[in-house]
Formats: C-alpha cells, structure tokens, sequence
C-alpha cells in the first residue's frame, strides 16, 4: 500500500512538473509573440502632400504634379536619392550620377530626390541646381517632400514605388559610390531577369557590395569602434538567417519592376535597417538576386549616430526576423 502511494505520489509531482513547465513555455510564447506585435513597424499612410512632386522647366519655373504610379515609355533608370539636409553632400552626388546617366542612357533616365523633412533647404537646392547647374529638363530630376521625417526606409519605399522607369537603383545622397557601378549593376540585372519561357521576366535584383574592400585601407583607416560595430551586425545579421550575402547595408541596390512590384509595397520597416527587411522578402520570394561589387569611399557627415542607431538596428533585426517567423509580418500582404 505505501509503496502504492509513494508511486502515485511521484506520478502527481512529475505531472505537476510537466505542467508547470508547459505553462512556463506558453507564457513565453504568448510574451515573445505580444512583445513583437508592440516592437513591429508599419510604415505610416503618406500624406495628400507627399503623393506629389515638383521639377523645373528649362525656364526655371517649377511644375508641382501628381507622383506617377506606372512606367512611362522611354525611361530605362531611374535613380531614387533619401536625402535629408544633405545641402553639404548631394552636389557632389548629383555632380557623378548625371555624368554617368547622361551619357550611358540619354534621354532614358530620371532623379527622384526624397526629402525626407529636412529643414536645411535639400528640396529648393536641388531644384536650383536642376536648373542652374545641370540644365535639365522637366521631370528629369523631380523632388518629392515628406511633411514629416519617415526614415530612409520609407523615403526609399515611397520612391521606388513611383518611378517611371524599367529599373529602379537607390543611391545615398553621400556620393560614397560612384555611378560608373550601376552600368555593371544594370547589365547584371538584365541578364538574370531573362527567362527561358517567352515574355516572362524575372524579378530581379543587383546588390551593390563593398564585401571585396574590407582589407582595405578605406575599412582600415575607420574607427575601431566602427569596425568592431560593423563585424558584431555581420555576425548578428548570419545568426538570423541571412548568409548568402555578405554585405546586406551598401546603399546602392538596383531592382527591376517585377522585383520592386514583388517587395517594396509589402515592406514594413522605415528605419536605417530596412536594407534586411527587402532581402529577406527577396529570399521569402525567391527572387533572383545577385551581389556586385563597387567602389566605395568614407564621407563625412552622415545623419547616423553611431552608438544608439546601431542598438536600435540590432534590435529592429531581432524584431523584423521574428515577425515573420511568427506571422506577424506576412510576405503577401500589402502594408
């Protein structure tokens, strides 16, 4: 009888155990899942004012008109630029990328500079320089101004959304890649859209990577902070999932219009992380991509504050990687 009791006694405490520990898993679960609802993003509705652009004529005079929301025939690129008070950078920028565009695609190209609420004047200065520099004609570089600061992610997601050409490329205002890369870049995406089925294209994209140059003097020359900072986000990138690519933040990727169709309206992320957000959806996707490497160089002044930006990505990657594991985020669900 007692050796009865003993038995059903430890039956009771190892079924006690089990449920307490089944209860313990649940409750993380339901903690992690409600943690990562609360810490998700969503990319804000634009507002009326923000679905316009303006340009310049040849006489100077400024059109305003409506953003475009298909392709227009003849345009083959066309570069989008986040820009925010880059007043002291973009000239340069523009200076290369209009060299570059003129002579390889003339009459086929367009700038679509994204003012991302500056307050140093970047929406005015380009159009002063569309006409007074560069010569250029209406709607071959058209400024679109956010009211308010959305992040680079949404300034490249409300850009590439509205492009009139066949292909669509990204740039950082900084000029820290040269636009002699995105010929490269283009001819890449161009032959990996091709498909063996008659009138298919494939969504594509081409990956500006700096992975070649990281023994190099420009990585070198950079603070060890930076470079402890950019070897501990490599790591973390790899851990969650990402390891077919070896540089995900180059701000210099190109997309066709298939691609951009396939990621860019199911994009949740506006903040500096929201590079890895369109790979994953690119790899979700199966959507053919390939890394390029281009040339890079170190500019000053950028809008990134080095030791909290890097803690807010390291934590947007954690989130973004588990809002899809979990559901949260769905590929096919346009945000």
């Amino acid at each position: 009888m007692l050796h009865l009791i003993k038995e059903t006694a430890l039956v009771l405490h190892t079924s006690n155990i089990t449920y307490i520990l089944g209860t313990l898993i649940i409750a993380g679960f339901v903690s992690v899942y409600v943690i990562v609802i609360l810490l998700s993003h969503s990319p804000r509705k634009a507002h009326p004012e923000e679905l316009k652009y303006t340009t310049c004529d040849e006489n100077g005079d400024l059109i305003t008109d409506d953003l475009p929301s298909s392709p227009a025939d003849g345009i083959i690129l066309s570069v989008v630029v986040p820009s925010y008070n880059e007043t002291g950078r973009i000239l340069a920028m523009l200076t290369d990328a209009i060299e570059f565009l003129q002579k390889a695609l003339p009459e086929q190209w367009e700038i679509l500079i994204v003012d991302d609420g500056s307050s140093d004047g970047t929406s005015d200065y380009c159009l002063r320089l569309s006409h007074e520099i560069f010569k250029l004609k209406a709607n071959q570089l058209r400024v679109l101004k956010f009211t308010e600061n959305r992040g680079k992610g949404g300034a490249v997601r409300q850009g590439l959304l509205h492009i009139r050409g066949k292909y669509g490329l990204f740039a950082d205002a900084d000029g820290a890649s040269k636009f002699n890369d995105a010929q490269s870049l283009l001819d890449n995406i161009k032959e990996m859209e091709k498909s063996t089925i008659k009138g298919e294209i494939y969504p594509t994209m081409a990956i500006g990577s700096r992975a070649h140059m990281v023994n190099t003097a420009a990585v070198i020359k950079r603070s060890f902070i930076r470079n402890c900072l950019m070897y501990g986000f490599h790591t973390l990138v790899w851990v969650f999932g990402i390891h077919s690519i070896n540089d995900t933040q180059c701000g210099f990727k190109m997309f066709n219009r298939e691609a951009i169709d396939e990621i860019f309206p199911y994009l949740h992320t506006e903040g500096w992380i929201f590079d890895i957000e369109i790979l994953l959806l690119g790899i979700i996707k199966n959507i053919k991509f390939k890394e390029i490497p281009v040339s890079w160089h170190e500019v000053g002044g950028s809008k990134m504050d080095l030791a909290i930006d890097s803690l807010k990505m390291a934590k947007d990657l954690v989130i973004i990687r588990m809002a899809y594991i979990l559901g949260i985020y769905n590929a096919n669900k346009e945000c």
